[in-house]
């Protein structure tokens, strides 16, 4: 989403810059062009407005096409819709009322100081999300007991580094990502058109629990997780809804050769590959440089690793931080 406010707030700027520079040459200077200076603030407005509220509803409908990119059709059309709704009325307020001067300097100043408003908000709230802190919404059960449908917590994301923007780097890190570690990511996939858990997970953002760090080698077997050769036995966050009941490991699984399945799995295919879920039994695979193994503290009822591959660095958010809502659950997240 910050990325997204950012573009917004730029837009905005953009508005301010020319419609200062139009008042003082007195380019505006007729009730059509008054009208059109209004319907281009309105229908910025109102798509800002709702592709905003569309986003906070987290929709997750399926994507126009590779070009849209993060822009699902949930949020585009609404967004489109209000726009061109907001720019008409804009266009007609201003066309009507434009022939007066003294209207005309109304419209101008005054769409001129929400411009410059919405962007110096926008943009300052666009740096502190993508630099320093971020609220998140809990939206599955993957993360039972730990984390709850609903919670609302707070992300730390200058813990691991400040992010470059748009060169999937990291500097000034505070400390590494460490084994155990609760992190927010974006889904580790590129195209839009990506199937994994049965549905598209492009641009979703994750929330799941580090198991194995670069080198590494993670394996699952009969549900119980391996890091180095070692169960992991002191995991008081995991539970196992399926108890004893445990999926048979994939035949298809088992004719894979191990750097074949090491690289399928690396390369984000394994899923497609098998054509089933791998909850049980899955692996061995080795972490690579700069990715990490997640899984969901609810090891039944959870999309991770074990079906769509590693965490590259470049996706990384930050680590879980706080709950702050509801107030009776109000806790560091450990």
């Amino acid at each position: 989403m910050e990325e997204r406010l950012f573009f917004v707030g730029l837009a905005m700027g953009a508005f301010a810059w020319a419609s200062r520079h139009w008042s003082k040459s007195g380019a505006i200077d007729t009730p059509f062009k008054t009208g059109l200076l209004h319907a281009v603030f309105q229908a910025l407005a109102a798509f800002a407005v709702v592709w905003i509220v569309m986003m906070s509803l987290d929709s997750r409908a399926k994507f126009i096409s590779i070009a849209a990119h993060a822009v699902s059709t949930a949020e585009l059309y609404p967004s489109l819709a209000a726009a061109l709704i907001a720019g008409a009325i804009g266009f007609w307020r201003g066309y009507s009322r434009g022939a007066d001067p003294a209207q005309r300097r109304y419209y101008l100043t005054e769409d001129l100081e929400w411009a410059e408003t919405v962007f110096s908000a926008v943009l300052l709230a666009a740096v502190l999300m993508y630099f320093v802190v971020q609220a998140f919404k809990i939206p599955s059960g993957s993360m039972r007991s730990t984390l709850l449908e609903g919670d609302h917590l707070f992300v730390n994301k200058f813990i691991y580094g400040l992010r470059v923007p748009f060169a999937g780097k990291r500097i000034l890190a505070m400390r590494s990502v460490q084994r155990g570690d609760v992190i927010v990511f974006r889904f580790p996939a590129d195209d839009p058109r990506d199937l994994h858990c049965g549905s598209i997970q492009y641009g979703k953002d994750f929330i799941k629990r580090v198991i194995g760090v670069p080198g590494d080698t993670v394996q699952v077997s009969a549900g119980r997780v391996f890091v180095n050769g070692q169960e992991l036995r002191d995991e008081p966050y995991a539970q196992y809804l399926d108890g004893a009941a445990r999926q048979p490991e994939s035949v298809k699984a088992r004719q894979l050769s191990v750097p074949r399945y090491q690289e399928l799995w690396q390369g984000h295919a394994l899923d497609r590959e098998l054509e089933e879920i791998q909850r049980d039994y899955f692996g061995p695979v080795r972490v690579p440089e700069r990715s990490y193994f997640v899984m969901g503290d609810n090891r039944d009822r959870s999309c991770d690793s074990r079906y769509w591959g590693p965490v590259e660095g470049k996706y990384l958010k930050g680590r879980a931080w706080f709950i702050y809502w509801p107030p009776s659950r109000m806790k560091t997240v450990r």
